[in-house]
This record gives structure tokens, sequence and C-alpha cells, in this order.
């Protein structure tokens, strides 16, 4: 009894260690496919806090938690799924999709772009793609929406960058993989978000501590700042959030154009990055980058703005109207 006792455990040992072992491959694998996939995820916060500027203070968590349980759904319930069968059954169809995607960032960010630069043509624009939201709860679920779509875009970026970082294992690794990579990100990106949109209120309540304590003095300062700095800083993310869909709409263009043999934009690209980082540095490689895959981006998003505002958004509505009259 003893005897088979003793290798009884010496068995869920060793289970117990071949278990241990994959948790910390699955681990493993999804630190490094996040780590290739930062500069999306960036982008993803980046891009985030603009849909919540100018809600009431009360609204700003429920809003982000709305967008990140839409981000979750997106990744787990269908991103996930659709990767591993795409790669596993129809691994040519990725590329269209994600050029696909690409071009929707491209014209969201060439869009806001447009609205900046030209208020009253960018408003009218909308009225012919959607009509307005009628009160602040429609706008909530409105903008809430736009977040979960341009999210499902990023978010595909992210498990498809995700999942070629990934080597080639069984379906099961590679979906854990992928799952432990999509409840980081998430939970980075939008635990990032609810900070940044929160900091100000912070702020308030370290600034209107009245405690004699040096330590309290300290802490009225650094309010100060944030209630200070934080509407600006906001502004400024609202900006590079644009500006991040138009190069990462415009860079996925240009690697899918390469995948087809138009090779052009990419080398010139490339060529250009080279040589700036060769004379100034990294950063400014990248940004020269960033740059062309920006002006790409810029110039799709300008030709679909008419094409969504006369074709593609009027054909919705009609679609929409229709199956409304149906139900």
């Amino acid at each position: 009894m003893s005897i088979g006792l003793i290798a009884l455990l010496d068995d869920v040992a060793a289970l117990a260690k071949v278990a241990a072992a994959s948790l910390d491959d699955v681990a493993g694998q999804a630190a490094r496919a996040g780590v290739k996939a930062a500069g999306v995820v960036i982008d993803d916060a980046a891009v985030t806090p603009r849909y919540v500027v100018g809600f009431a203070p009360a609204r700003e968590l429920p809003i982000v938690w709305r967008i990140a349980r839409g981000s979750l759904r997106n990744k787990l319930l269908f991103l996930l799924p659709i990767a591993l069968a795409l790669g596993a059954f129809a691994p040519w169809a990725i590329t269209p999709l994600l050029m696909l995607g690409g071009a929707y960032l491209c014209y969201e960010g060439t869009e806001k772009v447009a609205e900046w630069l030209f208020p009253h043509a960018a408003h009218a624009h909308e009225a012919k793609v959607d009509a307005s939201a009628s009160n602040s709860q429609a706008l909530e679920d409105q903008k809430v929406a736009s977040a979960i779509k341009t999210d499902f875009i990023l978010s595909a970026e992210i498990m498809a960058i995700s999942l070629a970082a990934v080597p080639e294992a069984g379906f099961w690794s590679e979906a854990a993989v992928l799952a432990v990579v999509a409840v980081g990100i998430t939970a980075v990106v939008y635990g990032g978000v609810a900070l940044i949109v929160k900091a100000d209120d912070v702020g308030l309540a370290l600034a209107s501590n009245r405690s004699p304590s040096s330590f309290a003095a300290l802490g009225r300062g650094v309010g100060r700042a944030l209630v200070t700095g934080m509407p600006v800083f906001l502004k400024i993310l609202a900006v590079v959030g644009t500006a991040a869909m138009v190069w990462v709409g415009g860079g996925i263009l240009v690697h899918g154009l390469e995948e087809y043999g138009i090779v052009a934009p990419a080398h010139l690209i490339h060529d250009a990055s080279a040589a700036v980082t060769a004379a100034a540095g990294g950063i400014l490689g990248w940004l020269v980058t960033a740059a062309g895959s920006g002006i790409i981006g810029l110039a799709v998003g300008a030709a679909l703005i008419p094409l969504v505002g006369k074709v593609i958004g009027p054909l919705w509505k009609r679609l929409r109207g229709g199956s409304a009259a149906t139900a």
C-alpha cells in the first residue's frame, strides 16, 4: 500500500511539473508575442481616451469599462477563433482582411482630421453617414460603438502579430497563448486609459487636502499640476490617437501591398527611414516611417470620405431602414 501510494504521488508530482512547464511556456510565449505587438498596443492606448473626452466625470469609468468589455469580447469571442481558423485553413485571407481594417482606420482618422480643418463640411458628412445622437445616452452609445469598432481593427492587428510570433505548436497551445495575450493586453490598455481619464479627479482630491504636513503640501503641488496639466495632456493624446489611427492604417496597407508584390511604397519609406536613422538616430527614423505611413493613410482616407458619404453611408442607412421596417 505504501509503495503504491508513493508511486501515485510521484506520478502526480510529474504531472504537476509538466503542467507547470506548459504554463511557463504559454506565459513566456505570450510575453514575447505581447512585446512584438507593443507598437499597436501603444496606439490602442492612445486612441481610446478620445472617445471619453467631453462626458461627465461620473460616466468616464463606466464608458471605459464598456469599451474594455467590448474589446475583450472582440478578442476572445471573434478574433481568437477567426485567427486560429484562418491560420489553419485560409492563411491567404489574413492579409486582405487586415488591409480592409487598415482602410477603415485610415478613413476614421482622416475624417477626424477633416473635422478639425473643415468642421462644417465634416458635420455635413456625418449627417449623410448617420444621424446625430439625439440625447446624452444615445451619444454615449454611439461613442462606445465607434470605439469598439476601432478596437476591433487594432485588436485584429495585435492578434495577427501575436499569432505570427508564436512558434509552430498545437492548436490548444496557440489558443492559450492568444487568450493570455488578449486578456493581458486588454487589462494593460484599459487600466492605463482608466488611470489617464481619472487623473484629474485624483489631482483635485490631492489639491483639496488641507493637512499642514509637508507630505500633504507635496501632494497639493502634485494635485494642482495634475488638474492643470491633464486637460492639455488629453488634447495632445487625442491628436496622437488620431495620428495613430492614420499611420497604423497606412502601415497595414503598405505591408499588405508588399505581400502582393507592390513593394515601392514600403521600400521608399524604409530607405528614407534608414537614411534618417543613420544621420540622426532611431527616433527620427521611426518618425519618418510613421510619417510615410501616415501620408499614405491620409491619401486613402481622403479618397474614402466621399465614397462613404455618397455611396456606402446612404446604402447602409437604406439597408438598416429596410431591416427595421421588416422587423
